[in-house]
């Protein structure tokens, strides 16, 4: 038997698709597989207790989403938590533990080590965990699986990344209490593909996804969606990397969507590049049921897209805003500010430039999380004497705990310059200057920007708003 559990304890709530995905793919191939689901329980180590007690499994699985809050200054990091949950599990069983996640993906090797795991799968997991279970019980040929980390002796060894050519993902959603996650969190994940071929200096999905994009079938999508509809999530969020790439399938699964008449059964919503986007492609996803886009836009500056390997520049930022504006989907360009370079003039630049296409709403964060490998990341540790790290943590810097970068050329307080700037727009969500109290920044509750243990969109979300997290905070504010 397998036993998977989520130990994603963020709030909102966010149904944890990729155990789902694992889970249905053990299932598929005959292994008995219980969940234990710790976001949706008060004792964590009660339902540890239960679930161990009722069965002893022959491997156990952990799904590990977020290795931090990706915000600054917010950062709060989930590495601790996930120990606390090992050495729990450790009193528990003797049967072995495997690692998974994306944001296990990112760190592989580290976490392995901090958190005593026996393996790990660095990428997909649904035809790792199903080797490993198989492996386990009969010829442990563990270098034949690709993906795995293990312990040899006092080594650590691990296999290329789990990144197959083909994907084919479970559409049953039947692992986890779909009705609860909407209930509780207001939205419910889908992927139409994974990896992303785009060269962003700053991203780690190249880490966890690798580069080359594996798609899914259109109809595939429409089944899981489906399913999810007939469980009463009728708000759904793709979390591809950028929907849109490749544009050609993006339209198949829409032009599915349309032609099921889901489009009339839920609402959806995406990230997207603002390249490659046209008037086709906006209207199919209208009418396949798309009414929110968030954009990765970063910037309107030439100099500050050309740092972060962007292709798009100011005219395709208008151009994608008025092709939503002309469908009536709700749109959100997120700002990526402080990056290498970065002055009072480009965010200046930027900002004015957002102001003026009329966005439903602009994320301004400020800072950049440094992730190991990545254009960024070189280029901070070029920097002399390391003065635009930004980390709430003693000793050398250690990119696995949250470590952001702010370029110096924006002062002593940036985040006030930037809200100087944005001048009381209530369209742009404002950086804080430090960790903001009670989920607020200034004495507006929808101004966080941080959506971990924020508690005015978890009173939205109970008060019955639902949407993409952003849209639901710009309409409570008024934007």
């Amino acid at each position: 038997m397998l036993t998977l559990i989520n130990t994603n304890l963020m709030r909102p709530p966010i149904a944890p698709v990729g155990l789902e995905y694992v889970a249905g793919a053990a299932r598929r191939a005959g292994i008995e597989v219980d969940v234990v689901d710790l976001c949706l329980v008060d004792d964590r180590e009660a339902a540890l207790r239960a679930a161990f007690a009722r069965r002893q499994p022959g491997l156990v699985g952990i799904s590990f989403r977020n290795v931090d809050d990706c915000f600054w200054p917010g950062s709060a990091w989930f590495v601790p938590e996930l120990e606390r949950v090992m050495r729990t599990i450790r009193t528990l069983t003797a049967a072995p533990v495997v690692l998974g996640g994306v944001g296990f993906s990112i760190f592989p090797q580290r976490i392995v080590e901090l958190s005593g795991a026996d393996f790990g799968v660095h990428g997909d997991g649904e035809e790792a965990i199903v080797r490993l279970h198989e492996e386990l019980r009969g010829g442990r040929r563990l270098d034949r699986i690709e993906g795995l980390l293990w312990r040899e002796g006092v080594s650590l060894r691990a296999n290329r990344p789990a990144w197959p050519t083909r994907l084919v993902l479970p559409a049953a959603r039947d692992a986890v209490d779909i009705p609860a996650y909407f209930r509780l969190g207001g939205q419910i994940g889908v992927e139409t593909k994974r990896g992303c071929p785009r060269a962003c200096a700053y991203c780690a999905d190249p880490l966890a996804k690798g580069t080359a994009i594996r798609l899914r079938g259109p109809a595939e999508v429409a089944d899981e969606m489906a399913s999810l509809a007939a469980q009463g999530a009728d708000v759904l969020h793709l979390c591809d990397s950028e929907f849109n790439i490749a544009r050609d399938h993006a339209l198949a699964v829409c032009e599915e969507m349309i032609r099921r008449g889901l489009g009339e059964r839920v609402r959806w919503y995406a990230y997207l590049a603002v390249l490659p986007f046209d008037s086709e492609l906006a209207g199919a996803m209208r009418r396949a049921g798309c009414v929110g886009i968030n954009f990765t836009a970063d910037s309107a500056s030439a100099a500050m897209l050309r740092t972060y390997n962007h292709p798009h520049r100011q005219e395709a930022l208008r151009q994608a805003v008025a092709l939503c504006r002309a469908r009536g989907i709700a749109v959100m360009l997120d700002l990526l500010l402080g990056g290498p370079g970065e002055t009072p003039e480009t965010v200046a630049e930027s900002i004015r430039f957002f102001q003026q296409i009329n966005a439903d709403c602009v994320g301004a964060a400020l800072g950049v999380r440094l992730y190991p490998g990545t254009q960024v990341a070189r280029l901070v540790a070029a920097e002399q004497g390391g003065a635009g790290v930004h980390r709430r943590y003693e000793g050398p810097v250690d990119l696995v705990k949250p470590t952001f970068y702010v370029s110096p050329a924006l002062g002593e307080r940036p985040a006030q310059l930037v809200r100087d700037l944005i001048g009381g727009d209530v369209r742009f969500f404002a950086p804080a200057d430090d960790a903001p109290a009670a989920g607020a920044v200034g004495s507006d509750p929808y101004a966080n920007y941080n959506y971990n243990e924020n508690r005015a969109l978890c009173e939205a979300i109970a008060a019955g708003a639902r949407g993409a997290y952003w849209d639901i905070l710009r309409q409570q504010r008024g934007a």
